[in-house]
């Protein structure tokens, strides 16, 4: 594999069920697991290893090897799903950034990933802990967070039968704000 993936969490149990690892897994793809704080401070300094750059499977941005067909078709369904994250956004708000398919789940319907600059989610969470936290600085860190959905999952195909077949459909907005 041409990059060393990483997940950090609180314990080995948390990251080991995560639903960030599915594809990962799927494709058989090695992940570090971080488990201890200190590794959250090490890897924003380290940003890579003989060669290889370390990418979190938790941030916006991941992109997994894919065939050119497998490619081709993940931009067609991309396509396809496009006015149904438009109205997800509208839907949540400020609560998240944007909202985008992606091909990073396989069990799970959708997930929160942290904007690729700024603090991890799991580093928010130290932060927060801190006793002597400057504040002022948790506000510009903290990253947006964006909320990608699996074109896949059943859920997913049925919220986009109801929002095509009614766009102002309340099921539809129940639906989602069920996934936050």
């Amino acid at each position: 594999q041409k990059d060393i993936y990483f997940i950090s969490g609180e314990s080995k149990e948390a990251v080991q069920n995560s639903p960030f690892l599915e594809a990962l897994r799927a494709k058989d793809l090695e992940v570090l697991f971080f488990t201890d704080p200190i590794d959250e401070y090490a890897v924003q300094q380290l940003k890579e290893y003989e060669g290889k750059k370390l990418v979190s499977v938790t941030k916006e941005g991941l992109e997994l090897p894919m065939s050119d067909e497998e490619k081709q078709a993940a931009e067609e369904e991309k396509q396809s799903y496009d006015a149904l994250c438009t109205r997800i956004k509208e839907i949540l708000g400020d609560k998240v950034e944007k909202v985008i398919t992606s091909d990073q789940m396989i069990a799970s319907p959708c997930s929160l990933v942290t904007g690729e600059f700024g603090w991890s989610a799991r580093m928010e969470q130290i932060m927060k802990a801190q006793a002597l936290r400057d504040s002022s600085m948790s506000s510009y860190m903290t990253s947006k967070k964006t909320m990608q959905i699996n074109p896949k999952h059943p859920i997913i195909k049925e919220l986009k039968t109801k929002f095509t077949a009614d766009p102002n459909d309340s099921t539809v907005k129940d639906l989602v704000w069920l996934f936050v």
